[in-house]
């Protein structure tokens, strides 16, 4: 199989997943928008329509480690989650540490000049774009 081009990265969460699209060839990613969650279960059919509209080569899923690097419960959850989009889509499906990504992406929004309401502008789908250029920096171009 050949390198991935453009992929959706999912920031997985209980009550909202983050997503973006990013494309190796730039290492670059976007905030696409916030899918509601209902105890970590999202509403399938918005997800199924993201793959069709984008067609992604690959997804890669944040992996909310521990900071000594171990695996916590949310990780098992993200991993579950993983699987799930692999059976569903038949598409590679990576997972990727990101630890400090919500921390990063509030540190963003608060450049901006944002300075609460992440209830209303939640930063979810730009934390997915730094997982995202994240996993790309890793694993990027071919």
């Amino acid at each position: 199989m050949s390198a991935p081009r453009l992929l959706l990265g999912f920031d997985y969460g209980t009550k909202q997943i983050g997503v973006a699209v990013g494309q190796a060839i730039t290492g670059q990613a976007r905030e696409l928008c916030v899918l509601k969650a209902q105890n970590g279960v999202p509403d399938w059919n918005r997800v199924e329509a993201l793959i069709k509209e984008w067609q992604p080569d690959a997804i890669v899923v944040g992996l909310p480690l521990n900071m000594d690097g171990t695996p916590s419960e949310m990780s098992e959850r993200a991993e579950k989650f993983a699987r799930r989009l692999n059976g569903r889509y038949n598409l590679p499906v990576h997972t990727h540490d990101e630890r400090l990504t919500t921390y990063a992406a509030k540190g963003e929004r608060l450049a901006q000049g944002q300075r609460d309401g992440y209830r209303e502008r939640p930063v979810d789908a730009l934390a997915a774009a730094l997982l995202l250029e994240g996993w790309l920096a890793e694993h990027g171009a071919a």
